[in-house]
């Protein structure tokens, strides 16, 4: 079946608020087996009645979402039931629940809230615990074909828990034979996207139905596989046999959760020593659910005074070799692993720009350095002439995979 997506509000196209139910949309239909085709985002006003006659021209199921709030810029259920060519009528059962809801919070409800309560007529009302706006789901008929419309409210924290409890159900029910899709996507690091292609894209083209496709970010490429997982296992065969060393994860899954995961299953941790990545390198791995099990310390020395004073690092050694150097990245990473504790520190030190570049040293260099108890420190250096927070990001990478390759793991 053909679904779209309508995003109403003004605010998404001024860039006050990050439209991201596009992504959430996508990865909760794919097991339904059902796909986004098309995504459309408007402001408040008639371009919702306008974008919304032209999805049913081509969409079997429409997903829109916002506007269903009390003001007077929020004209969702309005621009549908125009459209329709059918009524509004106010629902009891949403208006107790509305007042039941500002009672509860001992909140003034004013009679402008009573909005919310109005529902196209013939619309099955999908209640919101997470909210006042009720979404709604609108079954019409264009040119002798079925058209399912759901209505529901712009809030993450309201729609998403909506769609799995009350409009996943439905879908279920108005597409049965879909069959559920099967993805495996393949993180490569360290080779750009026409590389990876030139090394799988014409072995991967030639296993019949399968569907390919890359996605190319900074210092990363995604090879995707779409089809059956007797096709997919086919796919994995020349991935992997191509590519083994470079696939640093899969799916969804980050640098940094694989990093934890390892180091948990060992039993060791890990310490960071950062300047030119600013605590980045930390805070990625601090964003993993049980990276305290792992992470003993994160070091921001940013400036040589720190580098001596919190890690130890010789003044003199930064004095004759420079704070963005080799040897400055070695005693980083073994003064963090000496001063922590850990079993395995990394150190990041580089010229973010725009200035402070030198012909030797030019914008965008960098050290990173992986100490570890009982062998000798590891130090690669890179080139990463971006904006700078690109350039953390990339620095970052690096130093995942300069410790994952020492780890071992394989994504």
């Amino acid at each position: 079946m053909n679904v779209e997506v309508l995003n109403t509000g003004t605010e998404l196209l001024l860039g006050s608020i990050t439209n991201t139910h596009l992504t959430y949309f996508a990865h909760a239909l794919f097991p339904l087996g059902l796909r986004v085709s098309r995504q459309t985002t408007v402001p408040d006003g008639n371009a919702i009645r306008e974008a919304l006659e032209d999805a049913m021209t081509r969409a079997d199921i429409i997903l829109i979402t916002g506007g269903l709030g009390p003001t007077t810029d929020d004209l969702t259920r309005d621009m549908v039931a125009e459209s329709l060519g059918i009524k509004l009528l106010r629902d009891p059962a949403v208006v107790e629940s509305i007042t039941q809801r500002f009672a509860a919070r001992g909140l003034q409800m004013m009679e402008r809230n009573l909005r919310q309560a109005e529902v196209p007529e013939g619309a099955i009302v999908l209640p919101n615990p997470n909210g006042t706006a009720p979404g709604l789901y609108v079954r019409t008929i264009r040119a002798n074909r079925p058209i399912h419309l759901f209505l529901l409210p712009g809030p993450p924290r309201e729609l998403y828990p909506m769609f799995e409890e009350q409009v996943a159900p439905i879908l279920r029910t108005l597409a049965p034979g879909s069959a559920p899709q099967h993805c495996r996507t393949f993180h490569i690091l360290g080779l750009g996207e026409s590389n990876v292609e030139a090394l799988v894209g014409e072995r991967l083209l030639a296993i019949p139905g399968l569907e390919l496709g890359y996605c190319s970010r900074p210092g990363e490429v995604d090879v995707r596989c779409l089809g059956s997982e007797e096709v997919l296992e086919a796919a994995e065969k020349i991935v992997v046999e191509a590519l083994g060393d470079r696939i640093a994860a899969r799916d969804s899954v980050k640098l940094e959760e694989s990093a934890v995961a390892t180091l948990t299953a060992r039993h060791q941790t890990i310490a960071t020593a950062e300047s030119c990545t600013g605590g980045l390198l930390a805070h990625r791995i601090t964003n993993i659910p049980g990276a305290s099990a792992v992470l003993v310390a994160g070091y921001v020395t940013y400036s040589n005074e720190a580098k001596s004073v919190d890690l130890g690092v010789n003044p003199f050694l930064i004095e004759t070799h420079g704070a963005v150097s080799a040897e400055t990245a070695a005693a980083m990473a073994e003064g963090a692993l000496r001063r922590s504790g850990a079993d395995w520190a990394l150190s990041t030190t580089g010229v973010a720009g725009p200035g402070g570049g030198t012909p030797l040293k030019p914008v965008g260099t960098v050290y990173i350095a992986l100490a570890h108890r009982g062998s000798p420190t590891r130090v690669e250096s890179h080139h990463f002439n971006r904006d700078r927070e690109t350039f953390k990001n990339l620095a970052t990478h690096a130093a995942f995979d300069l410790l994952r390759r020492a780890l071992g793991w394989k994504g």
